[in-house]
């Protein structure tokens, strides 16, 4: 049994290895930093996309729980997509784990809606405090990516909403004794939006030293891609927010230029229709040849490591982006990154310095990408300089034991104010 009082709880809305994702990277890295600093974390979660009830990732347990969508009418096609992003789940049997839990000192919630809701009941019943941190899809998220999330349940008729209510789910932001956002745009728009100052910005972190090494001829030999070929690499999940089809319409027009040069997309399927659309755009323009595209990668695979230092260049096009830990993992790499001027990202990367720029929204997007693709490829010094200057700003100021540092702090400061809450209460 585990001293009193040092089990930190993380609630991610789902948790897997085969569909791993930045929060994932988050909290798994944060938890191996709490455990190596002697308290214990945990992880408990739902069901969604997994096998199993129970796990050990990392060495640090994971708990998942039965859960449901409470619409009437979803297919399980649709279910399936609400698993695999931005579902509103609920689950009874993880409430009940949450205020069983012993020892507990903090509860560190990584969603919101009824799974926040669920976190802040929980905590009140245990007079415990919580953090939210919001990994990006509340202040800082655009329409289309907000009609996209709600899809599987438009037209549909919701039965869930009074639990929600009670819950709380509504006050999770309001209620918390903390909250920690990833991405310094969407801090600044919670600040403005919610009515107390308990808002910190505290960005993503990175194992600088796992990404400092990788067998990059040993990538380009399993995937059939020439030694001297000019290769740009691209690690995110399959999904319209991260904009794959821009990618490729820009390497279609900057590969006749360079027809030797070669583009991988490496990341899982969140999206299966939108994974055909690539496939289609790549029959269509005759880049069989010259794309390859792996569904997805184990987060703790030599092998993505290895994709970082085959690159010649890293790119992440995404329309949205609250953070962007692969361009933390490229710089560690030493790679140079060409990135979308949205969200995060602009504040992460120094434009010119640490990375390259393009706007994804603007209507020549694809000739402002193939441009810079152009840059690297006939700048070799450009590309030196650029993955230098990111592995510097990456070891200087992004190592996870920094962060985590700074998060404790965060927890230390969110106890003070449960227990300023609690002493006011009869």
């Amino acid at each position: 049994m585990p001293p009193q009082n040092t089990t930190v709880i993380h609630v991610p809305r789902r948790f897997v290895a085969h569909e791993w994702g930045g929060t994932e990277t988050v909290v798994l890295e944060i938890s191996k930093q709490q455990k190596a600093a002697g308290l214990h974390p945990a992880i408990i979660t739902s069901m969604a996309l997994a096998g199993r009830t129970s796990d050990e990732i990392a060495g640090i347990p994971v708990h998942r729980y039965p859960h449901l969508y409470p619409f009437f009418g979803l297919s399980a096609d649709q279910k399936a997509a609400m698993d695999k992003k931005g579902g509103n789940l609920l689950s009874i049997s993880l409430f009940r784990a949450l205020i069983k839990a012993p020892n507990v000192r903090l509860f560190h919630a990584h969603a919101l809606k009824r799974l926040g809701g669920t976190v802040r009941t929980a905590a009140r019943w245990q007079k415990k405090p919580y953090v939210v941190s919001l990994h990006g899809g509340i202040y800082d998220v655009p329409a289309a990516e907000l009609s996209d999330l709600t899809k599987p349940i438009q037209g549909k008729i919701e039965w869930g909403k009074p639990l929600g209510a009670l819950l709380g789910a509504r006050d999770v932001l309001n209620d918390a004794n903390h909250v920690i956002c990833v991405g310094d745009s969407e801090a600044q728009k919670a600040k403005a939006a919610l009515p107390h100052d308990r808002i910190s910005y505290l960005p993503n972190g990175v194992d600088c030293q796992r990404f400092l090494t990788g067998d990059g001829p040993r990538f380009r030999q399993q995937h059939n891609i020439p030694s001297g070929a000019f290769l740009l690499v691209n690690i995110s999940r399959i999904d319209t927010q991260k904009n794959q089809l821009g990618l490729l319409e820009a390497f279609a027009q900057f590969h006749p230029t360079a027809p030797g040069s070669r583009l991988v997309l490496i990341g899982p399927e969140t999206q299966p229709a939108y994974a055909a659309k690539l496939r289609e755009f790549i029959a269509s323009n005759n880049l069989f040849a010259a794309v390859t595209l792996i569904p997805g990668l184990s987060n703790e695979s030599g092998s993505l490591v290895d994709a970082y230092h085959a690159a010649d260049a890293f790119v992440l096009t995404s329309r949205h982006e609250p953070f962007g830990i692969v361009v933390l993992e490229a710089w560690c790499a030493g790679r140079p990154v060409i990135a979308s001027r949205v969200g995060g990202l602009q504040t992460l990367i120094k434009s010119s310095e640490t990375g390259l720029f393009f706007d994804p929204d603007a209507p020549d997007a694809a000739t402002q990408l193939a441009a810079q693709f152009t840059a690297l490829h006939s700048n070799p010094g450009l590309r030196q300089a650029l993955g230098e200057k990111g592995r510097t700003e990456a070891l200087a100021s992004y190592d996870w034991s920094r962060i985590t540092a700074r998060l404790e702090t965060i927890y230390q400061q969110a106890e003070a104010n449960a227990a300023q809450r609690w002493s006011r209460r009869p």
